[in-house]
Protein backbone atom coordinates (compact mmCIF):
# COMPACT_ATOMS: atom_id res chain seq x y z
CA UNK A 1 0.00 0.00 0.00
CA UNK A 2 1.32 3.46 -0.91
CA UNK A 3 2.43 5.72 1.93
CA UNK A 4 0.28 8.65 3.00
CA UNK A 5 1.72 12.17 3.20
CA UNK A 6 0.70 15.15 5.33
CA UNK A 7 2.12 18.53 4.28
CA UNK A 8 1.63 21.49 6.62
CA UNK A 9 1.76 25.03 5.26
CA UNK A 10 1.50 28.15 7.38
CA UNK A 11 1.04 31.03 4.95
CA UNK A 12 3.58 33.76 5.77
CA UNK A 13 4.46 35.38 2.45
CA UNK A 14 0.95 35.16 0.95
CA UNK A 15 1.86 33.17 -2.15
CA UNK A 16 5.36 31.72 -1.96
CA UNK A 17 4.72 29.22 0.84
CA UNK A 18 1.44 27.91 -0.48
CA UNK A 19 2.75 28.10 -4.05
CA UNK A 20 5.58 25.68 -3.29
CA UNK A 21 3.53 23.26 -1.18
CA UNK A 22 0.62 23.18 -3.65
CA UNK A 23 2.94 22.34 -6.54
CA UNK A 24 4.67 19.67 -4.46
CA UNK A 25 1.42 18.09 -3.28
CA UNK A 26 0.04 17.91 -6.82
CA UNK A 27 3.24 16.35 -8.13
CA UNK A 28 3.38 13.71 -5.39
CA UNK A 29 -0.16 12.69 -6.35
CA UNK A 30 0.13 12.91 -10.14
CA UNK A 31 3.59 11.46 -10.69
CA UNK A 32 4.19 9.26 -7.63
CA UNK A 33 0.60 8.19 -6.81
CA UNK A 34 0.78 9.04 -3.10
CA UNK A 35 -2.24 10.08 -1.03
CA UNK A 36 -1.52 13.64 0.11
CA UNK A 37 -3.26 15.88 2.61
CA UNK A 38 -2.29 19.53 2.42
CA UNK A 39 -3.01 21.42 5.64
CA UNK A 40 -3.32 25.18 5.03
CA UNK A 41 -4.06 27.91 7.57
CA UNK A 42 -5.03 30.57 4.99
CA UNK A 43 -7.35 29.33 2.28
CA UNK A 44 -7.98 32.85 0.93
CA UNK A 45 -4.35 33.20 -0.15
CA UNK A 46 -4.62 29.71 -1.66
CA UNK A 47 -7.75 30.73 -3.57
CA UNK A 48 -5.80 33.30 -5.62
CA UNK A 49 -3.80 30.58 -7.39
CA UNK A 50 -6.48 27.89 -7.25
CA UNK A 51 -9.81 29.69 -7.76
CA UNK A 52 -11.89 26.54 -7.39
CA UNK A 53 -10.91 26.25 -3.72
CA UNK A 54 -13.82 26.65 -1.32
CA UNK A 55 -12.45 28.98 1.36
CA UNK A 56 -15.15 27.89 3.83
CA UNK A 57 -14.64 24.14 3.51
CA UNK A 58 -12.88 22.21 6.25
CA UNK A 59 -12.00 19.45 3.78
CA UNK A 60 -12.09 19.27 -0.02
CA UNK A 61 -10.37 17.52 -2.94
CA UNK A 62 -8.63 19.49 -5.66
CA UNK A 63 -6.59 17.88 -8.47
CA UNK A 64 -6.24 14.68 -6.45
CA UNK A 65 -5.00 16.44 -3.30
CA UNK A 66 -7.01 16.46 -0.09
CA UNK A 67 -7.05 20.10 1.07
CA UNK A 68 -7.68 20.52 4.79
CA UNK A 69 -8.11 23.70 6.79
CA UNK A 70 -5.46 23.89 9.51
CA UNK A 71 -7.63 25.01 12.43
CA UNK A 72 -6.43 26.91 15.48
CA UNK A 73 -8.47 24.45 17.52
CA UNK A 74 -6.87 21.23 16.31
CA UNK A 75 -9.05 18.12 16.33
CA UNK A 76 -7.68 14.59 16.84
CA UNK A 77 -6.22 13.34 13.56
CA UNK A 78 -4.22 10.24 12.72
CA UNK A 79 -0.70 11.02 11.53
CA UNK A 80 0.42 10.12 8.02
CA UNK A 81 3.35 7.88 7.09
CA UNK A 82 5.35 10.93 5.95
CA UNK A 83 4.87 14.25 7.72
CA UNK A 84 6.32 17.45 6.29
CA UNK A 85 6.39 20.86 7.88
CA UNK A 86 7.09 23.43 5.18
CA UNK A 87 9.51 26.23 5.96
CA UNK A 88 9.97 25.46 9.66
CA UNK A 89 6.28 25.79 10.56
CA UNK A 90 5.42 24.26 13.93
CA UNK A 91 3.10 21.28 13.82
CA UNK A 92 0.10 21.14 16.18
CA UNK A 93 1.08 19.69 19.56
CA UNK A 94 -1.72 17.12 19.41
CA UNK A 95 -0.59 16.01 15.96
CA UNK A 96 2.96 15.53 17.21
CA UNK A 97 1.56 13.37 20.01
CA UNK A 98 -0.29 11.33 17.39
CA UNK A 99 3.00 10.88 15.51
CA UNK A 100 4.71 9.62 18.67
CA UNK A 101 1.90 7.17 19.46
CA UNK A 102 2.02 5.36 16.13
CA UNK A 103 3.34 1.80 16.25
CA UNK A 104 5.78 2.81 13.56
CA UNK A 105 6.79 6.47 13.85
CA UNK A 106 6.40 8.43 10.61
CA UNK A 107 9.17 10.02 8.61
CA UNK A 108 9.21 13.64 9.81
CA UNK A 109 10.61 16.17 7.36
CA UNK A 110 11.28 19.88 7.49
CA UNK A 111 11.31 21.35 3.99
CA UNK A 112 13.48 24.41 4.29
CA UNK A 113 13.86 27.53 2.16
CA UNK A 114 15.69 27.52 -1.14
CA UNK A 115 19.30 28.72 -1.07
CA UNK A 116 22.44 28.52 -3.19
CA UNK A 117 24.75 28.92 -0.20
CA UNK A 118 27.63 26.46 0.09
CA UNK A 119 26.52 24.96 3.40
CA UNK A 120 23.17 23.72 2.02
CA UNK A 121 24.48 20.51 0.45
CA UNK A 122 26.20 19.59 3.72
CA UNK A 123 23.01 20.01 5.74
CA UNK A 124 20.56 18.41 3.33
CA UNK A 125 19.22 15.15 4.76
CA UNK A 126 20.72 15.60 8.23
CA UNK A 127 18.75 14.63 11.35
CA UNK A 128 17.36 17.44 13.50
CA UNK A 129 15.45 17.30 16.79
CA UNK A 130 13.48 14.35 18.09
CA UNK A 131 10.04 14.40 19.62
CA UNK A 132 9.42 11.38 21.85
CA UNK A 133 11.39 9.14 19.53
CA UNK A 134 10.21 10.67 16.26
CA UNK A 135 13.24 11.91 14.34
CA UNK A 136 13.01 15.02 12.18
CA UNK A 137 15.20 15.53 9.10
CA UNK A 138 16.24 18.69 7.27
CA UNK A 139 15.60 18.73 3.54
CA UNK A 140 16.88 21.63 1.44
CA UNK A 141 15.94 22.52 -2.12
CA UNK A 142 18.95 23.75 -4.03
CA UNK A 143 20.84 24.28 -7.25
CA UNK A 144 23.83 22.01 -6.75
CA UNK A 145 24.34 18.23 -6.51
CA UNK A 146 23.79 17.00 -2.98
CA UNK A 147 20.72 19.18 -2.39
CA UNK A 148 17.06 18.38 -2.96
CA UNK A 149 16.97 20.13 -6.33
CA UNK A 150 14.07 22.25 -7.62
CA UNK A 151 10.39 21.55 -8.14
CA UNK A 152 9.93 20.50 -11.77
CA UNK A 153 7.03 18.48 -13.10
CA UNK A 154 7.61 15.79 -15.69
CA UNK A 155 7.62 17.20 -19.23
CA UNK A 156 7.68 20.83 -18.07
CA UNK A 157 10.53 21.95 -20.34
CA UNK A 158 9.04 20.20 -23.35
CA UNK A 159 5.70 21.95 -22.80
CA UNK A 160 7.46 25.26 -22.38
CA UNK A 161 9.55 24.80 -25.51
CA UNK A 162 6.53 23.81 -27.61
CA UNK A 163 4.62 26.85 -26.37
CA UNK A 164 7.47 29.28 -27.06
CA UNK A 165 7.88 27.88 -30.57
CA UNK A 166 4.19 28.42 -31.35
CA UNK A 167 3.51 32.14 -32.01
CA UNK A 168 -0.22 31.54 -32.32
CA UNK A 169 -0.39 29.84 -28.93
CA UNK A 170 1.42 32.83 -27.43
CA UNK A 171 -0.95 35.31 -29.07
CA UNK A 172 -4.03 33.36 -28.00
CA UNK A 173 -2.84 33.16 -24.41
CA UNK A 174 -2.02 36.85 -24.19
CA UNK A 175 -5.30 37.84 -25.83
CA UNK A 176 -7.09 35.72 -23.23
CA UNK A 177 -5.56 38.05 -20.63
CA UNK A 178 -6.51 41.10 -22.68
CA UNK A 179 -2.90 41.73 -23.69
CA UNK A 180 -2.17 42.92 -27.23
CA UNK A 181 1.46 44.09 -27.38
CA UNK A 182 2.63 46.58 -30.00
CA UNK A 183 4.74 45.26 -32.86
CA UNK A 184 8.30 44.59 -31.69
CA UNK A 185 7.46 45.49 -28.09
CA UNK A 186 9.64 44.03 -25.38
CA UNK A 187 7.38 42.06 -23.02
CA UNK A 188 8.31 42.19 -19.32
CA UNK A 189 6.49 40.68 -16.35
CA UNK A 190 6.80 42.34 -12.94
CA UNK A 191 5.88 40.53 -9.73
CA UNK A 192 7.67 42.13 -6.80
CA UNK A 193 7.53 43.51 -3.30
CA UNK A 194 7.49 47.25 -2.70
CA UNK A 195 10.63 48.77 -4.23
CA UNK A 196 11.94 52.33 -4.21
CA UNK A 197 14.03 51.57 -7.29
CA UNK A 198 11.03 50.94 -9.53
CA UNK A 199 10.54 54.56 -10.66
CA UNK A 200 14.06 54.81 -12.07
CA UNK A 201 13.54 51.62 -14.09
CA UNK A 202 10.20 52.82 -15.44
CA UNK A 203 11.72 56.14 -16.51
CA UNK A 204 14.35 54.35 -18.60
CA UNK A 205 11.75 52.04 -20.16
CA UNK A 206 9.53 55.00 -21.02
CA UNK A 207 12.41 56.85 -22.69
CA UNK A 208 13.61 53.83 -24.70
CA UNK A 209 13.48 53.81 -28.49
CA UNK A 210 11.92 50.34 -28.38
CA UNK A 211 8.42 49.97 -26.89
CA UNK A 212 8.00 47.95 -23.71
CA UNK A 213 4.78 46.29 -22.52
CA UNK A 214 4.99 45.77 -18.76
CA UNK A 215 2.64 43.11 -17.36
CA UNK A 216 2.04 43.48 -13.63
CA UNK A 217 0.04 40.82 -11.78
CA UNK A 218 -1.90 42.24 -8.84
CA UNK A 219 0.36 42.49 -5.81
CA UNK A 220 2.40 44.63 -3.47
CA UNK A 221 4.31 46.55 -6.18
CA UNK A 222 1.12 48.29 -7.35
CA UNK A 223 1.50 51.09 -4.82
CA UNK A 224 4.88 52.12 -6.25
CA UNK A 225 3.48 51.81 -9.75
CA UNK A 226 0.54 54.08 -8.90
CA UNK A 227 2.85 56.75 -7.48
CA UNK A 228 4.95 56.80 -10.65
CA UNK A 229 1.89 56.97 -12.86
CA UNK A 230 0.20 59.55 -10.65
CA UNK A 231 -3.02 57.56 -10.35
CA UNK A 232 -4.99 55.83 -7.61
CA UNK A 233 -6.64 52.46 -7.38
CA UNK A 234 -4.96 50.47 -10.15
CA UNK A 235 -6.99 47.32 -10.68
CA UNK A 236 -6.73 44.30 -12.94
CA UNK A 237 -7.42 45.33 -16.51
CA UNK A 238 -5.99 48.83 -16.17
CA UNK A 239 -3.74 49.94 -19.06
CA UNK A 240 -1.60 53.09 -18.82
CA UNK A 241 0.76 54.45 -21.46
CA UNK A 242 3.67 56.80 -20.94
CA UNK A 243 5.89 57.40 -23.96
CA UNK A 244 7.36 54.03 -25.02
CA UNK A 245 6.07 52.20 -21.95
CA UNK A 246 2.68 50.49 -21.69
CA UNK A 247 1.78 49.29 -18.20
CA UNK A 248 -0.98 46.70 -17.83
CA UNK A 249 -2.27 45.25 -14.59
CA UNK A 250 -3.23 41.58 -14.75
CA UNK A 251 -5.48 39.57 -12.47
CA UNK A 252 -3.84 37.00 -10.26
CA UNK A 253 -3.85 33.77 -12.26
CA UNK A 254 -3.59 30.09 -11.42
CA UNK A 255 -0.10 28.58 -11.40
CA UNK A 256 -0.18 26.98 -14.85
CA UNK A 257 -1.23 30.28 -16.43
CA UNK A 258 1.50 32.14 -14.55
CA UNK A 259 3.99 29.71 -16.08
CA UNK A 260 2.69 30.60 -19.54
CA UNK A 261 2.94 34.29 -18.74
CA UNK A 262 6.61 33.84 -17.88
CA UNK A 263 7.14 31.84 -21.08
CA UNK A 264 5.62 34.69 -23.13
CA UNK A 265 7.88 37.39 -21.75
CA UNK A 266 11.35 38.46 -22.84
CA UNK A 267 12.30 39.33 -19.26
CA UNK A 268 10.75 38.35 -15.93
CA UNK A 269 11.05 40.20 -12.63
CA UNK A 270 9.91 37.84 -9.87
CA UNK A 271 9.83 37.66 -6.11
CA UNK A 272 10.12 35.15 -3.27
CA UNK A 273 10.70 31.49 -4.03
CA UNK A 274 7.98 29.90 -6.16
CA UNK A 275 7.93 32.48 -8.97
CA UNK A 276 11.74 32.65 -8.81
CA UNK A 277 12.05 28.97 -9.68
CA UNK A 278 9.36 29.16 -12.36
CA UNK A 279 11.14 32.07 -14.03
CA UNK A 280 14.26 29.92 -14.29
CA UNK A 281 12.26 27.17 -16.02
CA UNK A 282 11.05 29.81 -18.50
CA UNK A 283 14.58 30.00 -19.92
CA UNK A 284 14.47 33.79 -20.15
CA UNK A 285 16.55 36.51 -18.46
CA UNK A 286 15.22 37.30 -15.00
CA UNK A 287 15.47 39.60 -12.01
CA UNK A 288 14.88 38.30 -8.49
CA UNK A 289 13.43 40.36 -5.66
CA UNK A 290 14.46 38.29 -2.67
CA UNK A 291 12.35 38.33 0.50
CA UNK A 292 13.94 40.73 2.98
CA UNK A 293 15.13 39.26 6.28
CA UNK A 294 16.41 40.72 9.52
CA UNK A 295 20.06 41.83 9.60
CA UNK A 296 20.09 41.58 5.78
CA UNK A 297 20.89 37.87 5.85
CA UNK A 298 18.90 37.61 2.61
CA UNK A 299 21.71 39.44 0.82
CA UNK A 300 24.06 36.52 1.50
CA UNK A 301 21.56 34.24 -0.25
CA UNK A 302 21.30 36.70 -3.12
CA UNK A 303 25.07 36.85 -3.59
CA UNK A 304 25.40 33.08 -3.36
CA UNK A 305 22.90 32.62 -6.16
CA UNK A 306 24.44 35.37 -8.30
CA UNK A 307 27.87 33.76 -7.98
CA UNK A 308 26.45 30.46 -9.18
CA UNK A 309 24.14 31.84 -11.84
CA UNK A 310 26.68 34.10 -13.51
CA UNK A 311 29.35 31.43 -13.92
CA UNK A 312 30.37 31.30 -17.57
CA UNK A 313 29.21 34.83 -18.42
CA UNK A 314 31.68 37.27 -19.93
CA UNK A 315 32.91 39.98 -17.50
CA UNK A 316 30.65 42.68 -19.03
CA UNK A 317 27.56 40.46 -18.95
CA UNK A 318 28.31 39.31 -15.41
CA UNK A 319 28.82 42.90 -14.26
CA UNK A 320 25.55 43.98 -15.88
CA UNK A 321 23.57 41.16 -14.32
CA UNK A 322 25.00 41.54 -10.81
CA UNK A 323 24.67 45.31 -10.98
CA UNK A 324 21.00 45.11 -11.88
CA UNK A 325 20.16 42.55 -9.20
CA UNK A 326 22.03 44.43 -6.47
CA UNK A 327 20.43 47.76 -7.38
CA UNK A 328 16.93 46.22 -7.42
CA UNK A 329 17.34 44.52 -4.06
CA UNK A 330 18.80 47.67 -2.51
CA UNK A 331 15.96 49.81 -3.88
CA UNK A 332 18.46 51.96 -5.76
CA UNK A 333 18.45 53.53 -9.22
CA UNK A 334 18.06 50.97 -11.99
CA UNK A 335 18.68 53.03 -15.11
CA UNK A 336 22.41 52.56 -15.61
CA UNK A 337 22.41 48.84 -14.81
CA UNK A 338 19.41 48.19 -17.10
CA UNK A 339 21.14 49.94 -19.99
CA UNK A 340 24.25 47.85 -19.33
CA UNK A 341 22.17 44.67 -19.41
CA UNK A 342 20.62 45.62 -22.75
CA UNK A 343 24.11 45.85 -24.22
CA UNK A 344 24.71 42.20 -23.26
CA UNK A 345 21.21 40.96 -24.05
CA UNK A 346 22.03 38.22 -26.54
CA UNK A 347 24.57 36.58 -24.24
CA UNK A 348 22.35 36.91 -21.18
CA UNK A 349 19.38 35.39 -23.04
CA UNK A 350 21.43 32.43 -24.24
CA UNK A 351 22.80 31.96 -20.74
CA UNK A 352 19.29 31.82 -19.23
CA UNK A 353 18.39 28.86 -21.43
CA UNK A 354 21.69 27.15 -20.72
CA UNK A 355 21.17 27.58 -16.96
CA UNK A 356 17.66 26.14 -17.26
CA UNK A 357 18.87 23.04 -19.05
CA UNK A 358 21.68 22.57 -16.54
CA UNK A 359 19.26 22.64 -13.62
CA UNK A 360 16.90 20.28 -15.44
CA UNK A 361 19.69 17.69 -15.67
CA UNK A 362 19.45 17.20 -11.89
CA UNK A 363 16.74 15.27 -10.01
CA UNK A 364 13.63 17.31 -9.21
CA UNK A 365 12.61 18.05 -5.62
CA UNK A 366 9.56 15.77 -5.49
CA UNK A 367 11.57 12.82 -6.80
CA UNK A 368 14.34 13.59 -4.29
CA UNK A 369 11.85 13.61 -1.40
CA UNK A 370 10.33 10.32 -2.54
CA UNK A 371 13.78 8.75 -2.81
CA UNK A 372 14.67 9.97 0.68
CA UNK A 373 11.55 8.27 2.00
CA UNK A 374 12.26 5.02 0.10
CA UNK A 375 15.80 4.97 1.46
CA UNK A 376 14.50 5.63 4.96
CA UNK A 377 12.12 2.68 4.97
Amino acid sequence: MKATWDIFCSVVDNYGDIGVTWRLARQLVAEHQYAVRLWVDDLRAFERMCPEVDVNAEQQWRQGVEICRWPADWQPTAAADVVMGAFACRLPDAYMEAMAQQARPPLWLNLDYLSAEDWVAGCHGLPSVKYKGVQKFFLFPGFQPGTGGLLREAGLLERRRNFQQDPQARRDFLQGLGVIPAENARLISLFAYENAGLASWLEVLAADSRPTHLLVPEGRILGDLQRWLGVDGLLAGAVKVREALTVQVLPFVRQDDYDRLLWCCDFNAVRGEDSFVRAQWAGRPLLWHIYQQQEDVHLDKLEAFLALYTEGLSPPAKAAMTGLWRAWNAGEGMGESWQALLQEWLEVAEHAEKWCLGQASQPDLAAALVQFYLNWI
